[in-house]
């Protein structure tokens, strides 16, 4: 019923097509009513009695002694049969009837097209709104999420989840607005031609249903189980596709395939397992139906050979044809349960992403800030991932205009530092200071906003180098960007490339080499000019041709600017106005080059093993 509630409210949005699809929906059931009902005066012409034989009928106003709108409409096609039996023969009557249910045959199928025509666009606005609130959401999650979650999990949560939910959206609208009109009106007509008939015929359904709705609990548990090993299933394959040179270079082809043939065999098992299940119902609803259905046959025909019954033969035929039909909205609506409560598992999915809460939030009433001016403060900063502190009694300045280098060994602290700055995580204790002011008192975007970050990983874009420059800028003119590139040490191998600019660089940019992406990297943050730069081991996965270039653009990059550099070879920090050096998430040493040096402790070590000494 949640999920009901939700798909629901997701359609009530679009109120002109979910209208409209309720509209024709409801046409559609009446015309496929009145197609059936049509069929007694046929029957009555073929089986019935002779012209001679047909008693004149009077055909009275609607509200002269009528009981009810049902009397109305089949003394109308008596008063039909009568008149053109008696002008035109029973050949003509039986014209005028075939013309007649071609032609509500025709309104049937119109308005049914109608209904699919409207819930085509509707559905998958749904799903596309859904999707956009999930991206959206997802990209506002909090760093530390992706950490810890498979981005295979997210993934098909953006994709089989919503097939999933496309699906119910359809099945919800038939589910609430067609199946129970088209039950409610043709079990009026089944018990204005019968009641006792069509009371002994709901007596037998609850058979039915009892034996689907047991099928359906036993479906959504499987439903959540493969919807659960299709993420594990998809992060396999994108953890495969990513790391397809380590498993080249080792060989490892065969390890590959054998680890997602077991997560692929499983996948498996667990789908033919909710086929099965969501397929048997079918079945098994056609088997109660026809059970049902012969059970009333036995019933009907036994009231009419005993002359109680209140029916004539070829109302017990048309009875028989509409019951039918009844059973088709009941089969319907088991279809609509069985879609929905797969829904519900993959909604229950969306929503839990949906419902993620940033702990990184933007404060009440934030600080109007856009401007550096003076300084960032670290005072006594505090930090932890789990349960051990990461950072320990952290302070220092970065002052404006200055370049502040951060050193120490693997895990010492280094990135975690740089990314307190733009809040991507929160200190646990102490304060993080701009310009005197706590950065938690700014929003988020506008501190973001005052920063460029290049990181040691070129974070590219399957898309032009023209549009990866200007990313952060996208107004930006064909002369900025050049001017980027040229800061950047770029121009030059960009202009070489095939399209210049407007080269299409491949999947995470992997049609450059590592010095080609880092610079573009670099032009990217040139560009975006922000008067903090914060610079993550730029150069430590580059060669040494490529790391000289790539120095020297984030020297031209760093000029006029506040930096923060992460730095993994030390030579490329000699002239740092400060150098901090951590170790075990504290400060052991501080100073410039020099002096750091001549103290002979930590950082002199470090050197001395890089060689830079």
């Amino acid at each position: 019923m949640k999920g009901l509630i939700q798909l629901f409210k997701l359609t009530k949005i679009y109120k002109r097509d979910t209208f409209l699809v309720i509209f024709s929906n409801f046409l559609f059931v009446i015309f496929n009513l009145i197609s059936l009902v049509l069929f007694i005066p046929f029957l009555k012409i073929i089986f019935g009695s002779s012209s001679d034989e047909v008693q004149e009928v009077v055909l009275k106003p609607l509200w002269e002694n009528r009981d009810n709108l049902f009397s109305y409409f089949g003394e109308y096609f008596e008063f039909l049969q009568y008149d053109y039996v008696q002008e035109a023969g029973e050949l003509g009557a039986l014209k005028f009837v075939c013309i007649s249910v071609l032609i509500a045959f025709f309104l049937k199928n119109l308005f049914r097209y109608a209904a699919v025509y409207y819930q085509s666009y509707l559905r998958m606005a749904v799903v596309r709104d859904l999707r956009k609130k999930l991206f959206e959401r997802s990209m506002h999650l909090h760093l530390s999420f992706y950490s810890e979650e498979k981005k295979g999990n997210l993934l098909t949560r953006l994709t089989a989840d919503l097939n999933e939910v496309e699906i119910a959206v359809v099945s919800t609208l038939e589910l609430v607005f067609r199946e129970p009109i088209a039950i409610i009106i043709n079990l009026a007509v089944l018990f204005y031609w019968s009641p006792k008939l069509t009371l002994f015929s709901l007596i037998l359904l609850p058979i039915s249903a009892f034996a689907i709705s047991r099928i359906r609990k036993s479906l959504k548990r499987t439903s959540q189980k493969g919807q659960e090993q299709m993420s594990e299933l998809v992060s396999t394959i994108e953890e495969s596709l990513g790391g397809i040179r380590v498993i080249k270079a080792f060989g490892a082809e065969k390890t590959a395939v054998d680890r997602f043939s077991v997560k692929n065999n499983h996948h498996q098992n667990l789908i033919t397992r909710t086929f099965r299940k969501k397929d048997l119902a079918s079945p098994l609803n056609e088997f109660f139906g026809a059970a049902v259905l012969i059970a009333i046959v036995w019933y009907g025909g036994k009231l009419i050979l005993q002359e109680d019954g209140g029916m004539t033969g070829d109302q017990f035929i048309a009875f028989i044809i509409v019951f039918s039909q009844f059973l088709r909205p009941i089969s319907s609506i088991a279809s609509a349960l069985t879609y929905l409560k797969k829904a519900e598992v993959s909604l229950d999915r969306v929503n839990e992403i949906i419902s993620i809460k940033d702990p990184i939030e933007d404060p009440i009433n934030p600080v109007e800030k856009t401007e550096f001016t003076d300084k960032i403060e670290f005072k006594n900063v505090t930090f932890a991932y789990g349960e051990e502190p990461v950072l320990k009694n952290i302070s220092f300045n970065l002052e404006i205009g200055k370049t502040v280098a951060l050193v120490g060994e693997s895990g010492s602290g280094k990135s975690t530092i740089s990314d307190l700055i733009p809040r991507f995580h929160d200190v646990i204790g102490g304060e993080i200071t701009i310009d005197n002011i706590n950065i938690k008192q700014l929003r988020k975007k506008d501190l973001r906003k005052m920063m460029s970050i290049v990181t040691q990983e070129s974070i590219l874009f399957n898309d032009t180098i023209r549009n990866n420059i200007s990313f952060g800028k996208p107004n930006a003119t064909e002369e900025e960007i050049i001017n980027a590139a040229l800061v950047a040490n770029a121009h030059e191998f960009i202009l070489q490339l095939e399209k210049g600019y407007d080269t299409i660089i491949g999947d995470r940019g992997n049609k450059l080499s590592g010095g080609q992406k880092q610079r573009i990297s670099i032009a990217r943050a040139v560009l975006a000019n922000s008067p903090i730069m914060i610079l993550d081991e730029a150069t430590s996965a580059l060669d040494t041709e490529s790391e000289k270039l790539v120095q020297d653009a984030l020297e031209n990059l760093m000029k006029n600017h506040t930096s923060l550099v992460i730095a993994h070879r030390l030579s490329t920090i000699r002239n740092a106005d400060l150098i901090i050096v951590l170790k075990n998430g504290e400060i052991v040493e501080r100073g410039n080059h020099q002096e750091l040096i001549e103290a002979n402790g930590y950082y002199k070590s470090l050197c001395e093993i890089q060689q830079v000494i």
